[in-house]
Formats: structure tokens, sequence, C-alpha cells
């Protein structure tokens, strides 16, 4: 059958039409360990309850009055929000490439709002994934994204990841910001050190910078904090927030401190469907589990076990796992057969996972997941590692 989609996805021959938890069902009936959570989307699983239970009583009442008025759910997550976070104000959008969009906007508006528009550039990281908008492909600075549309959006600068010479080389008197992922997602799974994250934030004080986190994958419990800056004792002037945050509803956030937001004043900004109060009942619901008592301790729980147990799966298979990577539930297996071959063999043995650069294949399992699930994704890993194992020695055989 021809697709009327865009052929922009190298799609699975796998359709989905229902999920429980950590789990997915196929059309054809077969059940998937989901640990690649839609890409770090399905925080809290598939069909929780309580987010689901959320959704329908709002649907029940109004899905969207714009934000020419008043949206309760808005005012009551973005409360909830600034009480956990460093931030004072948050501008809710509908997706992480948006939320960055606000977060360069508001950067370059800071300045520009204190008599410096010449100030607008942005320092950023190679490696980085900012979202598919002109201007985030721009940020993130890689060729296979930039290629074919037209001239690089202007006041980007990147550098090489944890490279700080590069970096102070970089800045200049039109630097406005410097923009960084604590964890690369799209880039594979690359960690920032603490120190390089507290040299950022120094480095800000000592020019006059605003500090920007994409925590569009990082956050909402994914690294066993509510957000990754907790780990690192590092907080940011702006941060965007996405993926996660509704639990496969679409919403971003940026957040910010009010002397960042200074310069974002009546009108210079908007958005249509942004703060609606469908997408507000979704992330207050997670919010609900994700801050419940016990929830974060029980992600970094899970997650060490898994960890542990990935190093030992790596010592068993070192001619197919070179390195393990990431934080929390945020897993990256730098592969040393093609990461796609690697995804397709645990396809194969029914769990899902997702390809990221760096060859590393990305896990993002639900944050729900207990130590039993965790256990079994090892044993579908170890099936894939054999499977490699088995098409690498046939190769040899051919050879």
């Amino acid at each position: 059958m021809t697709s009327s989609l865009l052929p922009t996805y190298a799609r699975a021959d796998i359709a989905f039409e229902r999920g429980d938890g950590a789990w997915l069902t196929a059309t054809n009936g077969e059940r998937y360990l989901d640990f690649g959570g839609g890409i770090a989307v399905t925080s809290v699983g598939h069909s929780h309850p309580h987010l689901v239970q959320a959704l329908i009583d709002q649907a029940q009442k109004v899905w969207h009055v714009s934000n020419l008025f008043q949206i309760p759910g808005g005012e009551r997550l973005g409360k909830r929000l600034t009480e956990a976070t460093f931030a004072d104000l948050v501008f809710f959008c509908n997706s992480g490439a948006e939320a960055n969009e606000a977060a360069i906007k508001m950067a370059r508006k800071y300045h520009a709002a204190k008599g410096h528009p010449e100030r607008y550039r942005i320092i950023t990281f190679e490696g980085a994934f900012h979202g598919r908008t002109l201007a985030t492909i721009a940020a993130g600075g890689q060729k296979k994204y930039l290629d074919g549309f037209g001239p690089k959006v202007d006041g980007f600068d990147q550098v090489p990841f944890d490279d700080l010479p590069a970096l102070k080389a970089a800045i200049g008197p039109a630097t406005a910001a410097l923009m960084i992922e604590p964890i690369q997602g799209e880039g594979g799974l690359r960690v920032a050190p603490p120190e390089f994250l507290r040299a950022l934030r120094a480095l800000c004080a000592e020019h006059g910078l605003l500090l920007i986190f994409d925590e569009v994958q990082t956050g909402v419990g994914r690294t066993g904090r509510l957000y990754a800056y907790e780990n690192s004792g590092v907080a940011p002037d702006i941060m965007s927030s996405a993926k996660g945050i509704a639990g496969g509803f679409p919403l971003g956030v940026c957040l910010a401190t009010k002397e960042a937001a200074s310069g974002m004043t009546l009108g210079v900004h908007g958005t249509t469907y942004g703060g609606n109060p469908l997408a507000m009942a979704c992330g207050n619901a997670v919010l609900d589990i994700v801050l419940a008592d016990g929830f974060l301790d029980n992600v970094r729980k899970v997650s060490l076990l898994l960890k542990q147990r990935l190093a030992e799966l790596k010592d068993r298979h070192p001619a197919v796992i070179e390195e393990i990577r990431g934080e929390g539930l945020m897993t990256g297996l730098k592969t040393r057969v093609p990461n796609t071959d690697f995804a397709a063999a645990a396809r194969a043995e029914h769990l899902l996972s997702i390809p990221a650069g760096d060859n590393v294949v990305r896990l993002l399992p639900p944050l729900v997941i207990g130590e039993a699930e965790a256990l079994e994704a090892v044993r579908r890993l170890e099936a894939a590692c054999l499977r490699c194992e088995a098409a690498m020695k046939a190769t040899e055989t051919a050879a």
C-alpha cells in the first residue's frame, strides 16, 4: 500500500494498538518491552490510570480557550514547576523545539532590552540536537540537518563538547548566551562533566552571559532527579523541557529566572495551542506521579541495577558492546556493530530501543519500570548480542 505520509522516517514494519506500563502490543498481538519510550516521552508508561483519567476528565470539560483567557491548570502547573526548580517564570508551548525557540528569543531579548541588541549570538556544542526548526537546526549545527535548507540561521557558534579553551576563545562582544544539553541525547549519550558545567556558570558570570540548559530529553525524572541540572549543582538561567513532561501529550515549557525573562514583556512572544487545558491536565497528572514520595528514589534504584547488569553484559560481549553511557534511565550502549543492526537485533527479541549518534543505542524506558523489567531487558539485550555475534561469525566464515 502506498503511504500518503511524507517519507521523512525510516519506520519499522510494526504498528502498535495498545500499551500497558512498559509494554506495547502490536497489531499482530505480539508484545514488546518498550525501552525506547517514544524517545523518552512516555515517562509514566503507557495507559497510566491517573494520566488517562486526568485526560478524560478534562476532555469532558473544555479543550481549548486560547491564551487570551486565564487557564487555571496552567497557573497550577507553572507554580508547581517553579517551586520544584530554579525558575521563577514559565512559558508553555507544544514541543521541545518550541521551548528552545523561546529560550533563544529570551536570551536575545534580555540583552536587547538592556540596550545591547548586538549581543545576540549563542554558543552551542558539537554533537548537540536542539530541534528541527530553522533556528534550532542552526543551534545544533549538524550538517545532516542543515543541508538543503538554505543559509544557516545566523547567530550560533559551535565549539567542541567539553573543550573549555575552545569555549573561552569563542566568547566575544556579540555573545549573549551559552546553550548546552547536560547529557547529549541524539549526540550519543555524552554526559557533560559537572566541573565543565560549573566552568560554564563561571564564564557566564564573568562575561554577563545567560546559561541555557536544554533538558528536553533529560528532564522530568529521566536521570533520577526531576531535572538533570540537579546532579551537577549548577542551575541555568533558562531551561527548556518537553518530551516526558506530559507523558505523551504534546507539551513543552521554557523555564527561566525573573532576571533572564525580564525582556519578555507583553506581546513579544506567543502561541496558539501552548498551555491549553488538555495539556495542562496531563502535565499536572505527570507531576502528581513523578513528584510523589519515593518515585525518583525508585528511578535511581532501578537505574543503578540496570547499569550494573549492563556493565556485566558488556564484559560478556566485548565484541558487540564497547561502552555504557548515561545517567539514570537515560542509558546508552556504544556498540562495535552498527547501532541500527543492534537495534534491529533487539527488536527481533521484542525489545525496543533508539539509535543515536556516535554509534550508540539509547535505552529510555518508562520511569515506572521495576527491577523485573530491567532484568528482562538485559536478558533480551543479551539475546541481541548473541544474534550480532552469530552474524559476525557468519560473515567471517563467508569471507
